[in-house]
């Protein structure tokens, strides 16, 4: 006898069966494989909630901020909020709450050769309203009537079942809210040669159940289309770069992702020819191909780059990997590639300094690289440069017979590379810009290193009359002045910076603080606090793995925070201040700086973040790790 199924049980079943049925493919089962490039955040809803909890997001929403955000939020929506709404006659509001599930932006190769100009880069977004399907289908309707009113022409095209409008796009047809922001381009006309107006675009958009699609042809989404109805063309999880790097990479459930296919674009960029040679507008510098730039610096060996970001209780992580392989690694990639050594902070690092690198980079490999790929690209390249130091050479050994730059300065490098920086000592926006620091530079010789570099400077900077080398404890500090910047009426203004240099502890040690420099050679007889010995430090790094992979630093974002606030408080009204954080100035002219909070009642959103890379034989990888503020918690 068979038994009969609970009614409870089998609505639950059905429930659940089309859930499944409704569920969108993630992006990579709807991108198709010739995808160049995918960033997406898998889960809007997640994303959305988790950053809200982030230090920078409860920041800004702290009632301390309220003036500066009130503000800047009310010039936000005059200048651009406003403005963007009435050109396409809509809402923004409206839009906001739709991503639910992923958004994608993606580049498909979509035939894509560099070489025949009608073929170009499919462009497609992908946005998930899940639950709010219903409100996406009746925004769209409403904006397709604005379309229509404003006399688009706009067609109906469908794809295995999907309707998708299509819509011509001109730069005309770019908000003048937006265009605003960008620089006109003026025409440029080659002699002898005609130009050719721009193709006319498209905007193709449609709506399969919750998900909206959106690309620059019908031939972009057609593979989404393809695959959401059942296709088995190959998607994304079928290109063998990215599921090794999707393995590797993007596990973990990050917030959001990218990808780029490193080798499709090279390898493309690497067949287009160089363009004829026109009579008519003839150049001086020749032409180097784009294969043999493309071989020289390494970019045809890589295959891939991949970033995650992703948040936690702990704190926030982002990762950036490189996919270049040890056998066919070469140019900047191997120039720059850290060796597997110590990067640990030294004890002469004080526990003030607030930006601190080592980098163990071998600049004795990395100068024969260098040659390789400058003969490589263009022979006569290396020899301007080899001409450069030979003047160089003839020019100190009028002075000192047995001066040489090979011998003295690139023989004598070493392979571990130092730098930090106190906070500023003034609170301007120029003292933020021009903080206390210290390089280092590891050599076998440094005294002669050091003698050899300041002479180098000495020329460069067409410096004849350098002032004393001092002593101080047994040191010999070298200063040469630095040229002075350019005013705006073409005058160079007075110069008052020089560069300090000396060798102490295996190393030559250079700034334009002679104060740094003197606390770093009493460091060696009075070691200060270290840096290394600060709270939470050592278990920050051994959280992106740690500090012998070659490359690690520290930046302490409260303190630099600290100095920020007040130099942009101090600065506020100045529109002739520096600006080191390149804000647009539009976007600057919104924000009243004379408004944020004393420092000391936000500091608590602060704290301090580490970062490492390493080289394997697999690739290049960089990781960065905040923790989340203590007062956080």
């Amino acid at each position: 006898m068979t038994k009969k199924i609970p009614p409870a049980f089998l609505v639950a079943f059905l429930i659940l069966t089309a859930a499944l049925r409704a569920a969108i493919p993630p992006a990579e089962n709807l991108l198709p494989a010739d995808t160049l490039l995918v960033i997406s955040a898998p889960d809007c809803a997640t994303f959305r909630a988790t950053l809200h909890q982030s230090p920078q997001i409860l920041l800004w929403n702290d009632p301390l901020m309220k003036p500066f955000r009130d503000k800047f939020m009310a010039k936000l929506h005059a200048s651009l909020v406003a403005p963007l709404e009435h050109d396409l006659g809509v809402k923004l509001a409206d839009f906001s709450d739709l991503p639910q599930g992923q958004l994608t932006f993606a580049v498909t190769q979509n035939g894509w050769d560099g070489i025949d100009e009608k073929k170009m880069p499919g462009i497609l977004l992908l946005l998930d309203a899940r639950d709010k399907s219903g409100l996406l289908k009746t925004n769209l309707a409403a904006l397709q009537k604005k379309w229509q009113d404003a006399g688009k022409p706009i067609r109906t095209e469908t794809l295995r079942g999907i309707k998708f409008s299509i819509v011509p796009l001109s730069s005309n047809d770019v908000p003048a809210a937006i265009a605003k922001f960008f620089p006109k381009r003026q025409p440029v006309q080659e002699l002898g040669k005609e130009t050719k107006p721009s193709a006319p675009g498209q905007l193709v958009v449609g709506q399969f159940e919750s998900l909206l699609i959106v690309g620059n042809s019908l031939s972009a989404v057609a593979p989404v289309a393809a695959h959401l109805t059942g296709s088995a063309i190959p998607t994304l999880a079928a290109n063998a770069n990215f599921a090794a790097d999707q393995a590797a990479q993007f596990r973990g459930s990050p917030l959001y992702y990218g990808w780029f296919n490193a080798k499709t674009v090279f390898n493309v960029l690497a067949q287009i020819p160089p363009p004829e040679p026109n009579p008519e507008a003839p150049t001086l510098v020749p032409r180097i191909p784009w294969d043999k730039v493309l071989t020289a610096s390494g970019l045809l060996g890589l295959k891939s780059a991949t970033f995650t970001y992703r948040e936690t209780h702990d704190g926030s992580e982002g990762d950036f990997f490189l996919s270049d392989p040890e056998s066919s690694r070469a140019g900047i990639f191997k120039i720059f590639a850290a060796a597997q050594k110590d990067a640990s902070v030294p004890a002469f690092v004080p526990a003030d300094a607030v930006k601190f690198w080592r980098w163990r980079v071998d600049c004795q490999k990395g100068w024969t690289e260098l040659q390789k790929t400058l003969a490589a690209v263009s022979p006569s390249a290396l020899s301007q440069l080899n001409s450069v130091i030979d003047i160089a050479n003839m020019m100190a050994q009028q002075k000192d017979p047995a001066f040489d730059v090979r011998k003295n300065l690139i023989g004598n490098l070493g392979d571990d590379l130092i730098s930090y920086q106190k906070a500023p000592a003034g609170t301007s926006l120029a003292d933020f810009n021009n903080p206390p620091s210290l390089f280092l530079m590891a050599a076998s010789n440094p005294d002669q290193v050091a003698l050899a570099i300041k002479n180098v400077a000495l020329l460069l900077y067409h410096s004849q009359d350098a002032p004393a080398t001092r002593d101080f404890r047994g040191k010999k500090i070298y200063t040469v002045p630095l040229p002075a910047p350019r005013m705006a009426n073409g005058m160079s203004a007075p110069s008052t910076q020089s560069l300090y240099l000396a060798a102490s502890g295996g190393s030559v040690a250079m700034t334009k603080d002679s104060s740094m420099l003197e606390n770093y050679i009493r460091s060696a007889e009075n070691p200060p606090p270290p840096l290394r010995e600060i709270p939470g430090l050592a278990e920050a790094a051994q959280r992106v793995g740690g500090m012998s992979g070659g490359l690690f630093g520290y930046d302490n974002q409260n303190e630099l925070m600290r100095a920020m606030f007040k130099a942009f408080k101090n600065s506020s009204g100045d529109a002739t201040a520096s600006n080191p954080l390149m804000i647009p100035k539009k976007l600057r002219a919104w924000m009243d700086f004379s408004l944020l909070p004393d420092y000391s009642q936000v500091s608590k959103y602060f704290y301090f973040s580490v970062f490492v890379g390493s080289t394997t034989p697999d690739g290049i990888s960089f990781k960065a790790f905040t923790p989340r503020p203590p007062q956080l918690h």
